[in-house]
């Protein structure tokens, strides 16, 4: 399958796969198309040891990095936030309501070591963006992606004169021009149903826009894409590949809780919703006990990102620890209510090739009258 976005990476394939998980991001580079490792909750030092593992199992197969390099952000909150940090208010209200929900608190003698080890992830600032792109330039990655917000001039160029491409997520049209003028060598349309930060333009409407806007261009269709036919619906409204995340979190190379997967599968489209209670920002996630104690009359505000991030720590700590299955949650797209059985990544890339076969088939039929 030859698209603009496939041949600037020789890839037979133009799928690309984000993923938290470095199993996922290599098996779809082995299986033809590009995975692609988001980086945002990963230590430098863990970061190099993934990467490192990746280019063990890719061999010479391309792959790429994703980074959390937002525009606006609270610059009041410090480099490297503590315990201290945390506002009293939002982390008493959500330790009172797991007590009250039975869902163990985390061992005292630990609990500041186990929280701290998670709040030295979170790498939510361009300064700490720029930690993990210093690593990542180590590897012979192929393809750094900004997944909120537009990219620097001055990084662009840097990573240009590497021979790194460069990619921005985006969710409305005016994002694709300040992406477009920035310099960046691909464009990730990525509509309302995504999993994760995404806008408010649905992808039926969202990807032809972006791919008039910014032409010739390539744009990744994102947004809703969990099967063949989906993918055959992006191509001919202009993409020149897809961006799937949503789509892997069922695989059994995934790192998601076993649980949580249990979850998906049994979930519909309308169980995947948009809130603040994650990061501060509008995320679409997999509804759940926790998710919903932000709704309640006494809930306090949401915090700015990454505060907020950071003060669902020991919560999202404890409901994972305990297999509080109504409490656990995941970032995840409306394709979630297709998501029924566990498979393998090349099961579902397998499954995508022939759905959009089969699609493509029935189009020529129809335009032919076969």
């Amino acid at each position: 399958m030859r698209t603009a976005a496939s041949e600037m990476f020789g890839l037979d394939l133009p799928i690309f796969a984000f993923s938290h998980c470095r199993d996922v991001v290599a098996a779809v580079s082995q299986a033809g198309g590009m995975g692609v490792l988001g980086c945002a909750y990963l230590t430098p030092e863990r970061l190099a040891e993934e990467l490192a593992w990746i280019d063990d199992h890719v061999g010479d197969r391309p792959y790429g990095v994703d980074l959390l390099m937002p525009n606006r952000y609270d610059t009041s909150v410090p480099p490297r936030i503590t315990i201290a940090d945390l506002p009293q208010r939002q982390m008493d209200f959500l330790r009172q309501a797991l007590d009250e929900a039975g869902i163990p608190p985390l061992p005292a003698d630990a609990r500041e070591e186990l929280i701290g080890q998670e709040l030295d992830k979170l790498h939510l600032t361009p300064k700490q963006a720029g930690e993990l792109l210093e690593v990542a330039l180590q590897h012979p990655v192929k393809l750094v992606v900004n997944a909120l917000g537009t990219p620097p001039r001055d990084m662009v160029d840097m990573l240009h004169a590497r021979g790194i491409k460069v990619g921005s997520l985006i969710g409305k049209l005016d994002h694709a021009y300040r992406q477009r003028d920035a310099g960046v060598d691909l464009i990730v349309a990525q509509g309302h149903e995504a999993g994760g930060h995404s806008g408010k333009i649905t992808s039926m409407i969202l990807w032809p826009q972006v791919v008039d806007a910014v032409a010739p261009l390539p744009v990744l269709a994102a947004g809703g894409i969990g099967r063949g036919r989906q993918m055959a619906a992006a191509l001919p409204l202009g993409a020149d590949g897809i961006w799937c995340g949503s789509l892997w979190l069922g695989t059994a190379e995934s790192e998601v809780l076993p649980e949580t997967k249990e979850r998906f599968f049994a979930a519909s489209a309308d169980d995947a919703i948009q809130t603040r209670a994650r990061t501060g920002k509008p995320v679409r996630m997999l509804r759940s006990a926790l998710t919903e104690l932000w709704e309640r009359d006494d809930a306090p505000d949401f915090l700015p990102m990454p505060l907020q991030t950071a003060v669902m720590v020991e919560s999202r700590l404890r409901v994972e620890r305990a297999r509080a299955r109504e409490f656990l949650t995941y970032p995840v797209g409306q394709v979630v209510g297709d998501m029924q059985q566990p498979s393998s990544v090349r099961q579902v890339v397998h499954g995508l090739l022939d759905e959009f076969v089969d699609a493509v088939e029935r189009l020529n039929g129809l335009v032919h009258g076969d």
